[in-house]
């Protein structure tokens, strides 16, 4: 449940409540608004005494939280969550673009893409050092190594790096290189996992699963959210259905279902949504005008040499039209790119 203060509730009003719920095994989470506080219960399942709650000095109000997800919740968290990101707000009204390829190949590749992304205008440079495959005979990535050659292009361009974390004994080595966290589709519920990368102080990128629901994907946050970081972005990267045309089933819809429930930002992902290059960009424009609040897409140099997911991947100079298209769409939805 969440305890609403009231406007001007005094200090010591706000610590009496605090104690209160602490007192009764409960952990609390402090949304400040502009004009009132908010408290959440968080915690075991045991019942609480509402009207006891509501007796107490410089309280307004008591509400229910019913979604079985809270701190991820919008009644527990009602102002959107904004993520600092290389000088911009992750959330806030800008669009922000996350580029480059799917793996870390070599220094020469990466070097390259890295620049010709932010030229075109990314954000922040992505690439697997890490890569899991279905068949464990494809390319694997190139582990620490790969994790080196990021942090020599975030030294050339200064692009944060976004890479993608697998198991809980890597958060500790990959968070020497990564300023993002990417918790990959098949690891949304590796609840081990989301408990590590929880317990840091990095932004993380959590994609929902090919074949998980979007309050699987919220519940999975909340995982993340409930060891103290609370700087989650949720990924829609495409759904698992009958139709084999793409790779995946872009749920444009997870967009403002998800904005209508969280707090949290909300990235697209409409390469591994399509799988196919010439449908990057109109589904990269689609999840713009559905108000995501950034993208993530695969670029590399000479996709048709890509060791993993080149047919998906846009050659630098299509990403960067890509980029004037959107910008152009996000200023027509009120935003900028």
């Amino acid at each position: 449940m969440i305890i609403v203060m009231e406007q001007g509730a005094a200090e010591s009003d706000r610590q009496g409540v605090i104690e209160w719920v602490e007192e009764h095994g409960f952990r609390v989470h402090i949304s400040e608004g502009e004009e009132r506080t908010i408290i959440g219960v968080i915690g075991n399942d045991r019942p609480v005494d509402r009207d006891q709650v509501a007796r107490l000095p410089g309280v307004e109000r008591v509400v229910p939280v019913l979604a079985p997800y809270k701190l991820a919740s919008l009644d527990m968290h009602p102002q959107p969550t904004t993520i600092p990101l290389n000088g911009r707000q992750v959330g806030g009204s800008r669009v922000l673009v996350i580029a480059g390829p799917c793996s870390v190949e070599s220094r020469e590749q990466i070097l390259e893409t890295a620049h010709a992304v932010k030229e075109a205008g990314a954000t922040a440079l992505r690439g697997g050092a890490y890569k899991p495959r279905t068949s464990p005979y494809s390319f694997q990535g190139l582990g620490e190594e790969g994790l080196e050659l990021l942090a020599e292009a975030r030294e050339a361009t200064g692009l944060p790096i976004v890479t993608e974390v697998m198991a809980p004994e890597l958060v500790e080595l990959v968070g020497q290189y990564a300023d993002v966290y990417q918790v990959g589709a098949r690891n949304m519920q590796n609840f081990a996992l989301l408990k590590a990368v929880g317990k840091t102080d990095k932004p993380v990128l959590l994609k929902r699963g090919a074949s998980n629901t979007m309050e699987e994907l919220l519940m999975a946050a909340e995982y993340i959210l409930s060891k103290g970081n609370l700087n989650v972005m949720l990924c829609e990267r495409g759904i698992r259905t009958f139709e084999p045309y793409t790779r995946n089933t872009f749920d444009v819809n997870a967009i403002p279902a998800l904005k209508m429930r969280t707090h949290l930002p909300i990235i697209a992902d409409p390469s591994h949504s399509t799988g196919h290059w010439e449908l990057v960009g109109p589904a990269a424009l689609a999840a713009v005008a559905a108000g995501a609040d950034g993208l993530i897409i695969e670029v590399h140099p000479r996709p048709e040499e890509a060791l993993s997911d080149g047919l998906q991947s846009l050659k630098p100079d299509r990403f960067s039209d890509l980029m004037g298209r959107m910008r152009a769409v996000a200023e027509a939805v009120g935003r900028s790119l």
